[in-house]
């Protein structure tokens, strides 16, 4: 479990040293466009800086295996009720990537601004592109809010499975949970166990994915073909789940209840070691 912790936290450090090294790059790459002796712009080539652009993108898939990675750690714990010092909590570590994604998409879009600029003003000068850029991102930086890890759909998902996850289990961590403590953890799962049947198969759930909209979850599978089916006849999927008012269920709205798969399976296995 250790080693995972330790994983999640190389993650993050080479993950920052590698974007780090394309910022880098990318700002060299600004001092590539030529300039004619008379200072004018003449032709402007951006085929080096769209590139290193393009690098930098595909970090941000690097980032988000990173929070997958460290969301799958924070489950464990959890479900493992192992305790870790505060400096490799992951909580902590999701916080760093979360800011780090933060700082990238605001450095793509200085850059994409001072792209833009060039092209649409055409200057007599070129100016500085490199310092726009700063100016762009630090414009950016300093807009910086805690709220902002609201929109963070990884960052979000994380907390909600955490939450979902120690409630399951009877804990209270965070104090997040209400009523006395101490409170039977067979007991809880009794309660939650409603929240296994899919509402469409009406069978225990194996790949539950929750609805980001409305908040219910269903067997991903049996979702996925209703959804398929409804929209072959070209007609909205309502939610399944009986009341619920939302009537149009996208294929995006969608993501993987981990939280519940693994109280699923924990279930499961106490069940059968009680039968044995």
């Amino acid at each position: 479990m250790f080693t995972a912790v330790l994983f999640s936290y190389a993650v993050i450090i080479l993950t920052h040293k590698s974007y780090s090294t394309v910022f880098e790059n990318l700002g060299n790459n600004f001092k590539m466009p030529g300039r004619s002796t008379s200072g004018s712009t003449g032709f402007i080539s951006f085929s080096g800086v769209e590139s290193a652009l393009s690098s930098l993108k595909n970090f941000q898939s690097c980032i988000s295996s990173g929070m997958d990675a460290a969301s799958s750690v924070a489950l464990d714990l959890v479900e493992t009720q192992t305790e870790v010092s505060s400096e490799y909590s992951m909580d902590k570590a999701m916080i760093e990537f979360a800011i780090m994604d933060r700082e990238l998409n605001h450095y793509i879009k200085a850059v994409q601004s001072a792209i833009n600029h060039v092209k649409e003003e055409r200057p007599e000068k070129i100016p500085d592109l490199k310092l726009l850029v700063e100016k762009n991102f630090v414009a950016l930086q300093n807009k910086n809010s805690d709220t902002d890890f609201e929109n963070n759909e990884k960052f979000v998902q994380f907390k909600q499975q955490l939450k979902e996850l120690k409630k399951q289990y009877g804990l209270q961590g965070e104090r997040e949970a209400d009523g006395p403590e101490g409170v039977d953890e067979d007991m809880i799962v009794t309660q939650s166990q409603t929240n296994f049947i899919c509402p469409i198969t009406q069978l225990e759930m194996k790949k539950p994915v929750k609805n980001k909209v409305c908040g219910h979850t269903y067997e991903e599978e049996a979702i996925v073909r209703m959804i398929e089916s409804k929209h072959r006849r070209r007609k909205k999927a309502c939610c399944p789940k009986i009341g619920c008012s939302h009537t149009d269920v996208k294929m995006s709205d969608l993501v993987q209840d981990e939280a519940l798969r693994r109280a699923i399976e924990s279930h499961n296995k106490k069940r059968n070691r009680h039968s044995e």
